[in-house]
């Protein structure tokens, strides 16, 4: 590591606001020659600017790593720190500067050479950048001690800021002051801070690192021109950019540093913060929003930066500037060599020795990098930027690929295939990745027609790679605003704003709702519903937004419902969803559990309560009213068995078994009422049978209450006294169904289905089968599996058997071979299928356990049947006896 002092070393420090670039650039002026180092491209264009209006075009250069405006008679050269001509070789071990003759030589920002990505390229250039006869260091005054160890020559100059800068606390967008600037620090938080802006104030300029120079420089000239007042960019703003400012609000404290997303350091905030107040004129920074949380400063923060005090930088980060270039081995120890100074920290491993360490290992690339001017070419072509952060390994074999042609032949890209690379990316459809993603890629290509010894005629390829990156980045600009930044955005600050309530909603007929002609969301009945297409962090605000706004338009739909027609209201009883009441088709009430099965809870939708409490009562009300109607159109069976239960002049033991029938909805398993139906006279059961109840072998019901719309109501009734979901229900006019998983089968049994097997019967159709039977075989005919009435209801074998086992019958032993299959004989009491998939878990449906004798009578003898028939024989007595 060497040092070169060829001319006096000034050091000028201080805060932002200090004058330091401006005394750089007149000292630069009034030399005979001059190069500036700048940490950015957009600094370099505006003070590339700014020579030119006084030198003359013919006198300045621009050198960046995609734009290059060389003159042939150019003596000022303004460059990004990478950029500047220094020579990254040296003989043999004999150093040399490989510097440009310049007059003067400036370095700006030299702070960063404590940044872990770039420090080095800083580090090197405050060791080795020398002027003829004159040498600025500009920077923060944290690195005043480091200067001193490093240039011992040099001589510091302290600059103090030349106005005040005081925190103003944090404003609201709607109250922030005129010439004020918005720091952000992602893409989309810039443009839709600028869309804010512009509905607040009337517009805003826009600067950020991928928009093209052109785009860049048009918006700045808008702010600086007072055609807007307001400016948001990114943290480009801290790095030297002169704008006349007053206040500058950050619209975050975190930041993604490449590696993480982090706090800002104090000396960030400072850099940032300090653009507020030009020359003489005192400025202000704060923050947006709330004065608390994360996105607020902190006490000892805000001090620090008001009284410009930071910590001094303990070390720069280094890297050999000028590393031997004879052999790859010596060029790559070189690059990791740790430097000599304590001051000095190696440099955390770069993209371009990363990219050289894994070319390095190529047989094609060992075979042909001999000598230096080879060694040197691929030492260039390491040096590529990974414009498109994809990483050392991809941007490897990008490199990789070039190196192949530049190490070849005559030593040029080819043109037609670089061409075609650019022809490639000159589209400006897609969506904002994809627009970013170009962009990165056109950079790539303008860094290489910049490169005067890359290609055959680089003027033409640069001119093309700067208008398509220009393209690009003014379609960049139209998706982003596209995107992020619409009218919808700025009615969510008119909420923090003043003057909110006076503007203008509308709901659509199709619900769709527009605050100042702008679509923020959906209302669905009374559900307000934020836009699918809305950011996350702004449903917050549109919501309390709409709840705002809202109320007038509520009460109207409050008065229409109160007025709807009853077939303007509808039973909700989704299968896995809560039972409810729809009005015009959306949600408006929950069904909860009540004192009994027919006097449920009705609850208004959470929507619904923003209205006052009468239009509440009026609404509950409404929605009782419409549910008494219903129980009368399609459960008056069961209204009329609840009256009756509390009928003094009911019979007590008819009351019960009312009661009990009321209580399961209507439908019940006989063996759940056998003890109250033993108790009963003729009389007695003959006031049931009036009632419309039938008494069947297995299941007393209403037939009225298996109707789909009885069916529908007594399931969503029964979910809500146990506050369970809808079950899935069988569908209308069906009489056998497959037996299902659980859920479907626990809906079929509230729908009046019975299991057997495999299958599931209505209960009414298992009763009609089991007469059937009965009237069958007391006529001495046989009654099979095959019989036309079980054929035609689609009941199968075992089902069928079940079914039969469960009505009483008792099967016979199997005939001799050739003879039926099964004959049933005398009839017993009925008991419940055996379990099976289907009704395994079932409540039993009454008689003795499979298999089981009658109680209180012998067990039946078996008998071969005739071998003519396989006939249920004998009679029915039980079945006779209800029937």
């Amino acid at each position: 590591m060497a040092q070169f002092a060829r001319s006096p070393v000034t050091a000028v420090l201080g805060p932002t606001n200090t004058g330091k670039t401006h005394l750089a650039v007149e000292r630069m002026c009034g030399h005979s020659s001059g190069m500036m180092g700048f940490p950015l491209r957009l600094l370099a264009r505006e003070v590339y600017d700014r020579v030119v209006a006084i030198k003359g075009a013919a006198q300045v250069a621009l050198i960046t790593g995609e734009e290059k405006i060389v003159p042939p008679q150019a003596r000022y050269f303004l460059c990004t720190a990478e950029s500047m001509p220094i020579g990254a070789g040296r003989q043999a071990g004999a150093a040399t500067e490989g510097l440009g003759d310049y007059a003067f030589v400036a370095l700006d920002e030299a702070q960063l050479g404590a940044d872990p990505e770039r420090g080095h390229v800083f580090t090197d250039r405050l060791l080795r950048a020398r002027g003829r006869e004159e040498t600025m260091i500009l920077g923060s005054a944290s690195i005043g001690r480091l200067v001193k160890s490093l240039v011992p020559d040099v001589e510091i100059i302290g600059r103090p800021r030349f106005s005040t800068l005081s925190y103003a606390g944090a404003k609201k967008l709607s109250r922030l002051p005129r010439r004020s600037a918005v720091v952000a620090f992602s893409a989309e938080e810039v443009y839709a801070v600028a869309e804010m802006l512009r509905r607040f104030r009337g517009g805003a300029a826009v600067v950020m690192g991928a928009l093209s120079p052109h785009t860049r420089n048009a918006q700045v000239k808008m702010f600086l021109n007072g055609d807007v007042d307001y400016l948001v960019a990114t943290d480009a703003i801290g790095m030297g950019l002169n704008l006349d400012v007053a206040h500058v609000a950050f619209a975050s404290l975190r930041k993604f540093d490449g590696r993480r997303t982090r706090r800002l350091t104090v000396a960030e905030m400072a850099q940032i913060a300090g653009r507020a107040g030009r020359h003489h004129k005192d400025g202000t920074f704060g923050s947006l929003g709330a004065e608390d949380g994360d996105s607020a400063f902190r006490p000892e923060e805000i001090e620090a930066i008001e009284a410009h005090r930071f910590p001094p930088l303990e070390h720069l980060y280094w890297r050999d500037g000028a590393p031997r270039t004879d052999s790859l081995a010596h060029l790559i120890a070189d690059l990791e060599a740790r430097p000599e100074r304590e001051e000095l920290r190696p440099a955390p491993e770069a993209v371009d020795l990363a990219v050289l360490k894994r070319l390095a290992d190529d047989p094609l690339v060992i075979d042909r990098a001999r000598g230096q001017r080879q060694v040197e070419r691929l030492w260039a072509a390491c040096g590529l930027p990974d414009f498109q952060k994809l990483g050392a390994e991809h941007h490897a074999r990008t490199v990789s690929r070039l190196w192949r042609f530049l190490s070849e032949g005559a030593g040029h890209i080819p043109r037609d295939w670089f061409a075609q690379q650019v022809a490639r990316l000159d589209s400006v459809q897609g969506d904002i990745d994809t627009l970013s993603g170009r962009i990165a890629a056109a950079r790539t290509w303008s860094y290489i027609a910049h490169r005067p010894d890359w290609l055959l005629h680089p003027a033409e390829m640069a001119e093309r790679t700067r208008a398509l990156e220009e393209k690009l980045s003014d379609a960049l600009h139209g998706a982003l605003m596209q995107r992020f930044v619409d009218r919808r955005t700025s009615v969510l600050l008119r909420d923090i704003g003043q003057n909110a309530s006076s503007l203008p909603v509308t709901v659509e007929p199709d619900g769709t709702v527009c605050v100042d002609g702008e679509t923020i969301g959906r209302l669905d009945g009374f559900r307000f519903s934020v836009d699918p297409a809305t950011r996350h962090q702004d449903r917050k605000m549109l919501l309390a937004a709409a709840e705002r706004r809202l109320g007038k338009v509520l009460r109207v739909k409050a008065d229409e419902l109160l007025a709807a027609a009853d077939t303007d209201f509808a039973l909700l009883d989704e299968a896995g969803q809560a039972p409810g009441i729809a009005w015009a088709g959306s949600p408006v009430a929950a069904l909860l559990a009540g004192t009994t099965l027919l006097s449920p809870e009705i609850r208004l939708d959470r929507a619904l309560l923003a209205l006052g409490q009468d239009v509440q009562k009026q609404v509950i009300a409404r929605l009782a009213a419409w549910f008494e109607a219903q129980k009368e159109k399609h459960l008056l069976p069961l209204v009329k068995m609840t009256a009756s239960a509390a009928e003094p002049d009911v019979p007590p033991v008819v009351r019960a078994v009312f009661a009990q029938l009321a209580d399961a909805g209507g439908v019940i398993a006989r063996t759940d009422l056998d003890s109250a139906l033993a108790h009963l006279d003729k009389d007695q059961r003959h006031l049931l049978r009036k009632a419309g109840i039938d008494i069947g072998v297995l299941d007393i019901y209403h037939p009225g209450l298996l109707k789909p719309g009885a069916a529908r109501w007594r399931a969503a009734l029964s979910a809500a006294r146990v506050a369970k979901p809808c079950l899935p229900l069988p569908q209308p006019g069906l009489t056998l169904i497959p037996a299902g998983d659980k859920p479907q089968q626990m809906g079929a049994r509230l729908a009046g289905f019975r299991g057997f097997g495999e299958q599931m019967l209505r209960i009414d159709m298992a009763e009609r089968m089991a007469r059937t039977a009965h009237e069958t075989i007391a006529k001495g005919e046989a009654f099979t599996a095959q019989s036309p009435q079980i054929v035609s209801l689609g009941l199968t074998e075992p089902s069928f058997l079940q079914l039969m086992r469960a009505a009483g019958f008792r099967p016979v032993e199997p005939a001799a071979e050739g003879g039926p299959n099964w004959a049933f004989r005398g009839r017993q009491k009925p008991r419940p299928p055996r379990e099976s998939a289907s009704n395994k878990g079932a409540p039993r449906t009454g008689g003795n356990r499979p298999g089981a004798p009658a109680r209180g009578k012998p067990a039946p003898t078996s008998t071969p049947a005739p071998a003519a028939s396989n006939a249920f024989a004998g009679l029915a007595e039980l079945l006779g006896r209800n029937g």
